[in-house]
């Protein structure tokens, strides 16, 4: 009997800067996750067209008929360009489907962008990588945390609308998301909430213990360190495309965040792999 209930069958981060298409004919043969994490693409799954962006997490399930289209839309940046990013895991398992089963699972999930789930998301891909004995056990333990943690987004999700305080938070929150790759301000998060600047980041700050920019700047950061790690943009070009203003001011944050230089973080992670 196969040891691996929730056996990871293929994982990886996609990044589409030219226009791409994919559609089963039978039906999806296993469990499909797709996070979003940067750019906007347009998927169909059972005849329902749906726009994933930022934070967008795709649930599917075996027969399930998938559709992925990426083109030229409107991006954070306000240009009109094919930019789309995103982490995919293929799965099985017997775990898996009790999972499914126990609870109502929306085919679309709104995932924070947090260093946990990326977290697990990397590591996930780091050990079905590396393929052989211990690594394929952890890569199904990784996955198991990432469907748990995906499980818990789906209990907390955001607050009904009306209920105040804590609503208008997650509401900036998610703007912040959407928006973390492209110049932001924070007079464009208070606005988004119809609340005075000083105001909006005293709730923020009071729910969430860090400040609007200190978000923006973990979101960018992470996700730098995602390209760095799984595409084969220069350097300077993943601090371009992050939202830093400069390579050097990239250089500086990405140091101080990881304790190595963004060429150092790169070479050490590729040197793990192998």
């Amino acid at each position: 009997m196969n040891a691996l209930v929730c056996e990871v069958l293929d994982a990886g981060y996609s990044c589409h800067t030219k226009p791409f298409y994919v559609a089963t004919k039978r039906g999806l043969r296993s469990y499909l996750i797709r996070f979003q994490i940067e750019g906007f693409c347009q998927v169909i799954v059972n005849g329902e067209q749906m726009r994933l962006g930022p934070g967008d997490l795709l649930l599917c399930k075996p027969k399930d008929q998938y559709e992925l289209r990426v083109e030229a839309e409107t991006q954070q940046n306000g240009n009109v360009e094919v930019m789309s990013g995103d982490y995919y895991f293929f799965c099985r398992g017997s775990w898996l489907e009790e999972w499914w089963k126990r609870s109502a699972k929306p085919p679309l999930v709104k995932l924070p962008i947090s260093e946990t789930a990326l977290h697990l998301c990397r590591q996930t891909i780091l050990e079905h990588r590396r393929g052989k004995g211990i690594a394929k056990e952890m890569a199904e333990y990784y996955m198991r945390l990432l469907f748990l943690t995906i499980e818990r987004a789906i209990s907390e999700h955001r607050p009904a609308p009306g209920i105040g305080k804590s609503f208008l938070a997650y509401e900036m929150k998610s703007y912040i998301e959407e928006h973390a790759l492209s110049p932001i301000k924070l007079e464009d998060v208070a606005n988004h909430v119809d609340l005075s600047v000083s105001r909006a980041v005293h709730l923020y700050k009071a729910m969430f213990g860090q400040t609007i920019m200190q978000y923006v700047q973990q979101i960018r950061l992470s996700v730098a360190r995602e390209r760095i790690l799984f595409s084969k943009m220069s350097l300077e070009q993943i601090a371009e495309t992050s939202g830093f203003n400069s390579y050097t001011y990239f250089y500086r944050v990405f140091r101080a965040r990881y304790g190595v230089s963004p060429k150092e973080y790169r070479r050490n992670e590729m040197d793990a792999i192998d």
